[in-house]
C-alpha cells in the first residue's frame, strides 16, 4: 500500500482524495500513509534550492504530513514575512504553470501576497484563472477572490471568469436561487476541473473567519449549533473540525463556494499560510489531508512541527 499511495501521488501527480479512492482509505489517512512512506525511505525529497528556503523544515513538513512539497521562508522578525512567504508561493506557480487548463484562486491576504509576487509575463494565453468562491463584500476589495482572479489572469495573459455571486448569504432559499444561474455553476463546475488551486487557511473565531459567520446573521440557536461543531478553521469560506472534515452546520447552506471534497479532487491544491497564529487551521487542513503543498513561513513551520 505504502508503495502504490507514493507512486499514485509523487509520481503521477494524482490528489489524495484520488489516492485515497485507489487505494480503499479515507482522505484523512492519505497523509499518514504518504509519511509512512518517507519514514520507511520508500520516498526521498532532494530539494536543489541552495538558499531563501529552510529546507530542512521543508523536509521535516513534507514527511510529517504526507506532503508532495513543501516551500518555506525563513522569518526574519521583519513585518514582510508575508510577502516573502507570498514570493516563494508565486515562485512555485511559475514553475507548476500548466501549458492550458484551469488555476483556481480562493481569497485572503496570503493569495494576494502570491498573486502581488507573480510577474507580468502575458504569454500564457491558454490557461484559465477561475474563482473557488463568491465575492466577499466583508473584506478589503484587494482580497476579494473576483479581484485576485482578474489581477493574475491580467499578469499572466489568461483568460478569466467571475463568479458573480457572494461568497455569504443569509438563508438557504438565496443559496438555492444562485444556484440556479447556469453563469454561476458554469463558473463552479469550471473551478471544479482546474489543475491547481491556491487557497488561504483561516482560524475560527478570528480575523476574517470570523467576520464570514457574522455576516450570516445567524440566530442564537444557530451560532449555539455552529459553536458545538467542532470547528476550528476554514478554507474556501467551508468550515472543518482538527481532523479537516467539514462540520455538519446550517454555514454550509449559506455558502457559495467549492466544497472541501470537491477542492480535493482538484490534482494539486496550495495552502498558503504566514505567522504561528495560523497554527490551529492549518495543521487541521493537513490532518485532513485538504493540501497536497505548503507554502509557509518558519514560525508557522516550527509550531506545526512542534504540534502533537
Amino acid at each position: 500500500m505504502l508503495v502504490k499511495a507514493a507512486t499514485l501521488y509523487y509520481l503521477e501527480g494524482k490528489s489524495q482524495a484520488e489516492v485515497a479512492q485507489e487505494i480503499g482509505v479515507s482522505r484523512s489517512n492519505v497523509s499518514r500513509v504518504l509519511a509512512d512512506a518517507r519514514k520507511n525511505g520508500i520516498v526521498e525529497i532532494r530539494i536543489n534550492d541552495p538558499f531563501g528556503r529552510a529546507q530542512d523544515l521543508e523536509a521535516q513538513l513534507v514527511a510529517r504530513y504526507g506532503l508532495r512539497e513543501c516551500r518555506v521562508a525563513p522569518s526574519t522578525g521583519s513585518d514582510n514575512q508575508l510577502s516573502r512567504v507570498g514570493a516563494l508561493g508565486a515562485q512555485w506557480l511559475i514553475d507548476n504553470l500548466p501549458r492550458d487548463g484551469g488555476v483556481a484562486l480562493s481569497w485572503g491576504s496570503s493569495v494576494q501576497a502570491v498573486v502581488d509576487e507573480i510577474p507580468d509575463d502575458a504569454s500564457h494565453e491558454n490557461i484559465e484563472v477561475l474563482p473557488l468562491v463568491g465575492g466577499l463584500s466583508i473584506v478589503d476589495s484587494a482580497r476579494d477572490g473576483n479581484v485576485l482572479v482578474r489581477l493574475l489572469a491580467t499578469k499572466l495573459g489568461a483568460q478569466h471568469r467571475r463568479l458573480y455571486a457572494p461568497a455569504v448569504v443569509e438563508s438557504l432559499e438565496s443559496r438555492e436561487a444562485f444556484l440556479r444561474e447556469p453563469s454561476i455553476t458554469g463558473v463552479l463546475n469550471a473551478s471544479r476541473r482546474a489543475k491547481i488551486a491556491i487557497v488561504g487557511v483561516g482560524n475560527v473565531g478570528k480575523g476574517a473567519s470570523s467576520a464570514i459567520i457574522e455576516s450570516m446573521n445567524l440566530s442564537r440557536t444557530e451560532r449555539s449549533e455552529f459553536a458545538a461543531s467542532g470547528a476550528v478553521g476554514d478554507c474556501c469560506t467551508r468550515f472543518f473540525d482538527h481532523e479537516g472534515q467539514l462540520v455538519e452546520s446550517v454555514v454550509n447552506d449559506r455558502v457559495i463556494a467549492i466544497d472541501l471534497d470537491e477542492l480535493g479532487s482538484i490534482p494539486t491544491v496550495v495552502g498558503v499560510a504566514a505567522g504561528a497564529h495560523k497554527l490551529e487551521g492549518t495543521h487541521a487542513a493537513l490532518t485532513g489531508g485538504l493540501f497536497d503543498v505548503l507554502v509557509v513561513d518558519s514560525d508557522l513551520a516550527l509550531a506545526l512541527l512542534n504540534e502533537r
